[in-house]
């Protein structure tokens, strides 16, 4: 007999996240790399909203949304899930303003631009408690803690902190000189490690990898 319908569901909507997650910068480096005709990294992976990744970029962001906003567990992580998959939907639909070419920008273009890093930053924070606070939790009462599972809360750990890392140097790169921002594109890399982070997070605890010997299901912490 198979895991309940619940959990299954559960651990799809993890591996969706994970999954999603893990391919956008991969999948909008290599179809920005397309159109252009040539390989030229993105200012930022928010940045693929100003190219012909457009669609990509915001039908990514909005299915994690979706995956975030139907994932229930438990009151604290169904709240904070919830209201990481607004932010989600709002990185996707209030585009930076980086990236968006060498016209003039507006003043509504700059203020949607702040709206769009402000969630940014806070989605990638809630991520990051994810992968510290929720995932990490063990009730021996439930089910023993498993030698896998010890190894899995210190990939979660590792995660969470290079995701807090990630998003503290985002900002602290526009001290670096203009010649290397233009030619590292920092931002971009350190927004790629973040997803990454969170995307492995989710994967481990969808039971993609580093399962329990006892099968699916059968760690519900």
């Amino acid at each position: 007999m198979g895991p309940p319908q619940d959990m299954v569901t559960v651990r799809r909507l993890r591996l969706g996240i994970g999954v999603v997650g893990i391919a956008l910068p991969f999948v909008l480096t290599a179809g920005n790399a397309l159109f252009a005709g040539r390989l030229t990294l993105l200012e930022s992976i928010s940045g693929a909203y100003h190219t012909a990744m457009r669609d990509v970029f915001v039908g990514s962001m909005c299915a994690i949304g979706v995956f975030l906003v139907c994932y229930r567990y438990r009151p604290l992580d169904d709240a904070l899930s919830s209201v990481a998959g607004v932010l989600a939907v709002v990185v996707a639909l209030f585009p930076t303003a980086s990236g968006a070419g060498d016209g003039p920008v507006s003043g509504t273009d700059v203020l949607v631009g702040r709206v769009h890093q402000v969630c940014a930053a806070a989605l990638f924070l809630l991520l990051a408690g994810f992968c510290l606070f929720l995932f990490t939790r063990t009730d021996p009462a439930v089910v023993p803690v498993t030698p896998e599972k010890l190894v899995r809360n210190r990939v979660y750990r590792v995660c969470g902190a290079v995701i807090v890392v990630a998003v503290a140097l985002a900002p602290a790169s526009t001290l670096l000189p203009d010649a290397v921002r233009e030619t590292v594109k920092p931002v971009f890399w350190c927004e790629t490690v973040a997803v990454l982070a969170f995307g492995i997070a989710w994967l481990v605890k969808g039971e993609a990898i580093i399962r329990d010997g006892s099968g699916p299901g059968a760690d519900p912490t």
